[in-house]
């Protein structure tokens, strides 16, 4: 009897394992009850599992003949092809095997790939500038196709890499998305132009922000420790970035906008290589980055149309740290 449960391999190359840590907090049970709810048997996890040395090579050793079956392999951590193409920066611990082999292989005796985290996904902050590391994603270099595997590589299910980007990515979407793998439920058409699972990367992160009534009236906060809409001068990028962040809960409640600080995008790639990260880059005293969906200068009209239109109390409160004047009672 065939049994129905999948099984799971984690790797972490060029990562500071904030992606495990963000995974850890889903769910009031734990991570590996929710794995074991979602029919999921974890073999192996560098930080988490206690087998190491030879076990574990023994465990890579069968799934490369086909004795252990592996259905999906998650890679955390950007995949470091220097010095010279070799992968020798990244090796496994008492061994000569680099991280770039062991991973193309387990990819390739895999059912599905994930790359967990926007490191893995594109090269994330490894892959700065000046990037002597030649760090890249699995089947993304920054936002050109390739990678470590190719651009037109796909898995034994014909799934190309699921990207669960983020730094770090929200822990509903990592085990949601290995759920749904899980499961079956999730398909190429599922998945956004950069591998990015739609039913996160169908939202922005603008959507839900507790700072909306400001955005709408473009009543603006100068510096961060005020209420008000944190695009106009202090760099946010939520109306650009893609992620239901602000419609969910992020270890037990809040988001980077709702805490103060601008959205960085850091679901897409190439956000590591933003300067001034609190400060919104502007022509003429028009920002430079303006929402996806809507031309400038729609936005140009809305916006001097919504000044003109600001409350008091939205006006003074946005320019505040906290709360000054409340709305006025109806009558």
């Amino acid at each position: 009897m065939t049994s129905s449960r999948k099984t799971l391999l984690w790797l972490q190359a060029g990562s500071c394992g904030g992606c495990t840590m963000a995974a850890l907090e889903q769910g009031g049970a734990g991570l590996f009850a929710e794995l074991r709810g979602l029919g999921l048997d974890l073999l192996w996890h560098p930080s988490l599992s206690e087998a190491t040395g030879d076990e574990v090579l023994s465990l890579f050793a069968r799934i490369e003949t086909g004795a252990q079956k592996l259905d999906i392999f998650c890679v955390e951590g950007a995949l470091l092809r220097g010095p010279n193409g070799t992968g020798r920066f990244n090796r496994l611990s008492g061994t000569q095997r680099t991280l770039l082999d062991l991973s193309r292989s387990m990819a390739s005796h895999a059912e599905m790939t994930v790359a967990v985290g926007s490191c893995a996904a594109f090269g994330g902050v490894p892959a700065g500038d000046p990037d002597p590391t030649d760090a890249c994603g699995l089947q993304y270099d920054g936002a050109e196709a390739g990678g470590v595997l190719g651009a037109g590589w796909r898995s034994r299910t014909g799934l190309p890499v699921v990207n669960v980007a983020g730094c770090a990515p929200h822990p509903g979407w990592i085990v949601e998305t290995l759920g749904a793998l899980a499961a079956g439920d999730l398909g190429p058409d599922d998945l956004d132009a950069l591998g990015r699972p739609l039913f996160f990367a169908g939202h922005l992160a603008h959507h839900g922000c507790s700072r909306n009534e400001f955005y709408e009236f473009k009543a603006s906060a100068r510096t961060l420790s005020e209420r008000g809409c944190l695009m106009e001068h202090l760099g946010c990028k939520a109306t650009q970035a893609i992620g239901d962040c602000n419609q969910r809960a992020w270890n037990g409640g809040g988001t980077c906008t709702h805490a103060g600080f601008a959205c960085i995008s850091c679901t897409s790639p190439g956000f590591e290589a933003a300067r001034n990260t609190h400060v919104t880059p502007k022509i003429g005293g028009i920002p430079v980055g303006l929402p996806l969906d809507m031309p400038k200068a729609w936005f140009m009209t809305l916006a001097a149309l919504s000044k003109s239109a600001t409350p008091a109390r939205v006006r003074e409160n946005a320019e505040a740290d906290r709360l000054v004047v409340t709305p006025k009672r109806a009558k």
